[in-house]
């Protein structure tokens, strides 16, 4: 091994080692989303499991209201993990709305080959005690799907995937934000 060779692996090791010391020195700053609360405030897991989650409006014979059910039980899960939900402090209201737009034809068929399927939601906690909105926003995916050409169910069946992965992303994102705003409180 030359002068060269040793003088480079020595500033790797030195890389390294700054690297490791940093990372100790940030691991105290980090506190686990769904660990236990802190500052007197309920644990994340705790106070998610206190929302209540209003039914969610859609026209009867849309494609939005089975995703309508589907969004509120994926929130209703992922709020209490599958078990008993605790005594309400907070309410939330969701609104969706949904969309189709073809992406690509075919051109010697003349029918779609890809296609979009839009969700976007608007919601609101508000919390019970005072009646007042602490949380509100938006929450939008856009997923897409092939057709298959003319295969009418294949393309039933990829648009209906498409919306149950639209509403787990929006249930997801929904999730998120009322996970922060329990920890953060704002």
């Amino acid at each position: 091994m030359g002068w060269r060779e040793g003088r480079a692996s020595v500033k790797r090791f030195r890389h390294v080692a700054i690297v490791l010391f940093s990372a100790a020195l940030l691991g105290g700053c980090f506190q686990p989303l769904y660990g236990p609360g802190e500052n007197g405030r309920p644990a994340v897991r705790d106070a998610l499991s206190a929302i209540e989650v209003q039914q969610i409006d859609a026209a009867a014979n849309t494609s939005e209201a089975p995703l309508a059910v589907q969004i509120r039980n994926d929130l209703l899960f992922n709020f209490t993990g599958g078990g008993y939900s605790a005594p309400p402090t907070h309410r939330l209201k969701v609104n969706i709305s949904g969309n189709r737009a073809v992406v690509n034809i075919d051109r010697a068929t003349a029918l779609p080959n890809v296609e979009t399927y839009s969700l976007k939601t608007s919601y609101s906690l508000t919390e019970i005690a005072t009646g007042k909105v602490v949380v509100s926003g938006n929450a939008s995916t856009a997923v897409s799907y092939d057709t298959l050409g003319q295969q009418r169910f294949a393309r039933l069946s990829g648009m209906q995937d498409a919306e149950r992965r639209a509403a787990k992303v929006i249930s997801d994102n929904i999730t998120s934000r009322l996970a922060s705003y329990f920890i953060s409180g704002s």
